[in-house]
């Protein structure tokens, strides 16, 4: 009997089970919002040069300012709008008239020398307005979510190592402080720089929460509603990318934004005190004494006061043997590109992983290209997620992972090449092709992460998402960098996005198969499973008796026939 026996035996998924996972879960609606916050608090308002401070308007007092902004400042390239990072050295008053020859490609212009004004319809004020962060300072906008998934992809190895050591709910309780205060610090910051360093504090918490969330929450649920439960939970961050969309289209100032969507965690923080600490961490720490205390407590909020009155340190002891027995044998990430199987499955997956996360990110970190409303187009993306989720569990159930893996990574990858070549006045279409983008990428995310646990052995498994995820945190530290290749070639960023994604789908084509495959326990059984060399795929040894043969497989040779005792003889080979 092992530790998931136990928890049926106290309740199974009972009342405090309920309870545990919506507490655990309700922080998810503001994650979404931590990782997708840069759109909004760094949005680019309309723009352009602020005009010197001895510049007269007397000859454009009577005139509308769309009209006179055409005498100081030119066209862009494309000759579709004024230009957002030049100004004309002298006002060019000939081009209002009505008869004007309207080509001034010969006046002398100079960069934003004064600044910028900008247009503060959609926004009020971002970060983008507050420090300038356009023009040649552009990169430092895509900067900030980098810098914000530096500090997730550090939290997940910073924090993954101390719940190891200080268990996963008093690391959960200190990141809901830790995001809360850094959050809101955040929101004050009087410099560019103040800022960036918060943001990277707030990403490190956003990975605490997030990994020892799902920690917690895991190991009080029996096995059987593990799948379930994992998959309505993700939800919540579909939810959260509409709460997002409410809350910035009605704050629209960069800063109550990012003090509102921080301030929740103080109530996460509150409550998680409620949380009980994983018994199995606990009994793996030898305290058996505080072990024996949260199962008593679930029993009793689960009505088995009966149960947990029996209970002992003893009883606890016998569940868990196996499982103790099992922490004699350490594995470190070395194990992982050891043997054939696994090593081909990992690098599979780090770079099926990758490219996930960079395409995910690379559509949805860059909303404002589609021409469409910003906070109209996050609701529409995060929508998108409720059917795309539900279509790759069907999939998952009927075509197998391997192929839904394949398939999502490749479709996301078409879509986002025909959207370089739809015209950019086309904004419907851009628009529905985009939310089939993120349709896909959100797909591979959601099969991903069943594939990776099916993939991986019991006793490697955590170390293997461990490392795959890590990947994940490099490509949406990516995946906004590669946005500013944009003022080389518009349509560049598309390209590697997509490339990226069909690259993956290839790898994916690599991948062993799961589907109503039984879990692996060890190294052993994934090789002998997929390596090609295990006893179903052996050749038979030369020089065996077939008497030792079918003694070996317990069938006697008398009583085969010829065609029967053919099947035994490879049957006996392989065992042998």
């Amino acid at each position: 009997m092992g530790f998931s026996e136990l928890l049926e035996e106290v309740g199974g998924f009972g009342r405090y089970q309920w309870i545990h996972v919506i507490l655990i879960s309700l922080p998810g609606l503001f994650m979404a919002s931590q990782n997708l916050l840069n759109n909004f608090v760094s949005g680019i308002p309309e723009h352009h040069c602020s005009f010197s401070a001895n510049t007269s308007l007397q000859n454009a007092s009577q005139l509308h300012p769309e009209n006179w902004l055409k005498a100081f400042i030119p066209l862009d390239p494309s000759g579709a709008r004024l230009d957002c990072c030049r100004r004309y050295v002298v006002p060019q008053w000939h081009l209002l008239t009505d008869n004007a020859f309207l080509n001034a490609s010969e006046a002398e212009t100079e960069s934003c020398m004064e600044g910028w004004t900008f247009e503060r319809s959609e926004f009020t004020v971002t970060t983008v307005s507050e420090w300038g962060l356009v023009c040649s300072w552009r990169p430092l906008k895509q900067m900030i979510q980098t810098i914000y998934m530096g500090g997730v992809l550090t939290g997940a190895i910073v924090f993954g190592g101390l719940s190891d050591k200080f268990g996963r709910r008093s690391v959960l309780v200190w990141s809901y402080l830790q995001l809360g205060v850094l959050g809101c610090c955040a929101a004050l910051s009087p410099s560019y720089s103040a800022y960036c360093i918060f943001r990277f504090l707030c990403g490190m918490a956003v990975s605490g929460i997030i990994l020892n969330g799902v920690s917690l929450k895991v190991e009080w649920i029996p096995t059987k509603q593990r799948t379930l439960v994992g998959t309505l939970t993700s939800f919540f961050f579909t939810f959260g990318q509409l709460v997002l969309a409410g809350l910035a289209y009605w704050l629209r100032d960069w800063r109550k934004l990012q003090m509102v969507v921080c301030l929740p965690m103080f109530l996460f923080f509150a409550y998680s005190w409620w949380y009980s600490e994983s018994a199995r961490w606990l009994m793996l720490r030898h305290r058996s004494e505080d072990a024996l205390k949260a199962l008593q407590r679930v029993a009793r909020t689960n009505g088995k006061k009966e149960v947990a009155e029996k209970l002992t340190v003893q009883v606890l002891e016998d569940h868990m043997k196996k499982e103790m027995e099992s922490q004699k044998s350490s594995y470190t990430a070395v194990d992982l590109v050891r043997t054939k199987a696994l090593r081909r499955i990992s690098v599979c997956l780090l770079v099926v992983w990758f490219s996930t996360s960079f395409a995910y990110y690379g559509i949805a970190m860059d909303l404002q290209k589609f021409g469409v409303s910003i906070y109209l187009i996050q609701v529409i993306f995060g929508c998108v997620d409720i059917p795309a989720k539900l279509l790759a569990l069907a999939s998952l159930s009927v075509l197998g992972r391997r192929v839904t893996q394949a398939t999502c990574l490749f479709l996301s990858a078409v879509v986002i090449f025909i959207n370089i070549l739809v015209p950019s006045e086309m904004l419907t279409l851009r628009t529905v092709l985009a939310c089939l983008g993120k349709g896909f990428t959100s797909s591979s995310f959601t099969t991903v992460y069943l594939y990776t646990g099916e993939l991986y052995p019991t006793v490697i498994r955590q170390t293997g998402l461990g490392l795959v995820s890590t990947m994940a945190r490099v490509g949406s530290m990516a995946a906004p960098a590669v946005l500013i290749l944009d003022e080389v070639f518009p349509s560049l960023p598309s390209l590697v996005y997509g490339g990226a994604a069909v690259i993956a789908s290839g790898f994916a084509c690599f991948l062993p198969e799961t589907l109503n495959e039984h879990l692996p326990d060890t190294i052993s059984d994934v090789e002998e499973k997929w390596s090609g060399k295990g006893p179903a795929h052996s050749h038979p040894k030369e020089g065996v008796p077939l008497n030792d043969i079918a003694q070996e497989v317990g069938v006697s040779k008398e009583l085969l026939p010829l065609k029967e005792m053919r099947e035994v003889e490879r049957a006996g080979l392989n065992a042998l």
